[in-house]
């Protein structure tokens, strides 16, 4: 038999094992007398601890903003959103021609009827009461952001001076539950919106933010128009090539904006989506209706332009939690990830002749009493073990997990069980074995040679759907990229120590000679 059928038989193992621990003759029952495969077990200890996480790498789209007290810690958390606006390639195209706006001045100069950016949503994955008032602070950029810092979740817009000083600001009192719409009001937007799942659990409205800015914007070149609108509109008609991309319109017409929440405790608001709508009148061509017709053009911010969301954290309090030696945690946005110290030389030289077949180890939550509380930070869901010195690079790359350096999981029975990482740590031991070679410092010089995080994740997907005689039609998911965890999220895990560590099971196979 081929040393290659291992990986198959091995299989075959696994599933005899996990319902019989007698694995004396499992060798025999699965392999003829002559190229027998012998199959052990052997348990290893490994060792976890917390460690404090100042900044994630992101580029999540549908971003948060607010502020709250993490009843685990009594201090607060709070998230600022920053984002440009997409100017899709074809947006030049959408604009009537110049004559054909009868929206003007006293002058006729053209002008926009109103200007208003409308935030839907996602309350389903926002924390806090969708009553509660809170008071958010909207600023123009000075310029556009083109740091690659921008990405991290540490990257503060306001402290480097990127907001505009004597720019647009605008103060909006909100909550995420608006009881002001009428029940036609949010009927016509639920129906022009055109879409299957609503942004709540317990209501099919699309809650939103609508925010006005019909005032006075006044230019960088002293020039003030009626609303920001109408400073959009006369820019296209005096530089049309600066609307020709996305780049042009951020570097010669509007960098961005900044989100913050400067009043209130209690929301952190995910954005599901945001668009900024620009209203003007056109020549009617129905002769039948003497009323001019009103269009509009529209930009959103998406995932091909910036989109940056700060988090700050109390540090005393993460510190304080990560010296807990009764447990490790996990804690998101950007606050406690969990790492595992594996004994890959002691795996390895244990069964130097048989080969690696299966590792198998289980993370096992703790409860505390804040996660009974109402106000209690839900548990992460989805986790991910990832070889630690492939972090950033694999974030960056917006990769899935490969099941080679990056495992994920999804928490099942209060534990986060990980079925098989031999691949993870046959890549360890191999990075060892080839770095020694070439360099008798290299363990000194790569101290996390043999380290991995748990990091709790979001998967973004797809939904596509697919009709059949037999089956009917079938939705399903495609995962398409793996984002840092933004949302609040916490749990303690059962520490591995030097006197109780956590087990890790691995299987053994070898051929008799």
């Amino acid at each position: 038999m081929k040393f290659k059928s291992i990986t198959a038989i091995a299989l075959c193992a696994m599933a005899f094992i996990s319902c019989d621990e007698d694995t004396a003759n499992i060798g025999t029952s699965l392999t003829s007398e002559n190229d027998r495969l012998t199959v052990t077990t052997h348990g290893f200890d490994v060792l976890t601890r917390s460690i404090a996480v100042d900044s994630v790498f992101t580029r999540e789209r549908r971003g948060y903003f607010g502020r709250v007290k993490d009843p685990e810690t009594n201090t607060y958390v709070k998230s600022e959103f920053t984002t440009q606006f997409n100017m899709m390639e074809d947006m030049v195209s959408t604009f009537p021609k110049r004559e054909e706006i009868t929206s003007r001045d006293e002058n006729g100069n053209i002008i926009a009827d109103s200007c208003f950016i409308r935030i839907i949503l996602d309350v389903s994955s926002s924390y806090g009461d969708t009553l509660t008032s809170m008071k958010l602070r909207i600023s123009e950029l000075d310029r556009p952001i083109n740091n690659e810092l921008m990405h991290y979740t540490n990257f503060d817009p306001k402290g480097r001076g990127y907001l505009r000083q004597g720019g647009l600001q605008y103060d909006k009192m909100f909550s995420m539950r608006d009881l002001t719409d009428n029940d036609s009001i949010r009927n016509l937007i639920e129906t022009n919106l055109h879409r299957n799942t609503s942004t709540t659990n317990d209501n099919s409205y699309y809650d939103m933010l609508f925010l006005k800015f019909n005032k006075p914007y006044t230019d960088k070149d002293g020039v003030t128009y009626n609303n920001l609108g109408t400073y959009i509109l006369r820019k296209y008609y005096e530089h049309p090539e600066y609307y020709k991309n996305s780049y042009n319109f951020i570097h010669h017409v509007f960098p961005g904006l900044h989100f913050e929440t400067i009043d209130g405790t209690g929301v952190m608001a995910r954005i599901m989506e945001m668009d900024m709508f620009v209203f003007y009148r056109v020549i009617n061509e129905d002769d039948d209706d003497d009323e001019d017709d009103r269009d509009y053009i529209m930009m959103s911010s998406t995932e091909e332009v910036v989109q940056t969301t700060k988090v700050t954290n109390d540090k005393e309090a993460i510190d304080r939690l990560v010296a807990d030696n009764s447990c490790t945690y996990l804690k998101t946005p950007a606050g406690i990830f969990t790492e595992v110290t594996f004994p890959v030389d002691e795996i390895n030289t244990s069964h130097p002749t048989d080969s690696l077949l299966s590792a198998k180890i289980v993370f096992q939550r703790q409860n505390n009493q804040s996660q009974a509380s109402a106000l209690a930070f839900s548990v992460p869901d989805k986790l991910m073990l990832i070889e630690k010195d492939s972090l950033d690079s694999f974030f960056k790359s917006r990769k899935l997990f490969n099941n080679l350096y990056a495992y994920q999981v999804t928490l099942d029975k209060n534990a986060y069980t990980f079925s098989n990482i031999s691949n993870l740590l046959t890549r360890m031991h191999k990075a060892k074995e080839d770095g020694v070679k070439s360099d008798p410092n290299w363990v000194a010089k790569h101290p996390n040679w043999n380290k991995a995080l748990l990091v709790p994740v979001e998967v973004n997907s797809i939904k596509s759907s697919s009709t059949s005689v037999y089956y009917g039609t079938q939705t399903t998911e495609t995962p398409i990229s793996t984002e840092n965890k933004l949302g609040l999220t916490s749990t303690r895990l059962v520490k591995g120590t030097a006197d109780q560590p956590i087990q890790i099971q691995v299987i053994y196979g070898k051929f008799k000679d």
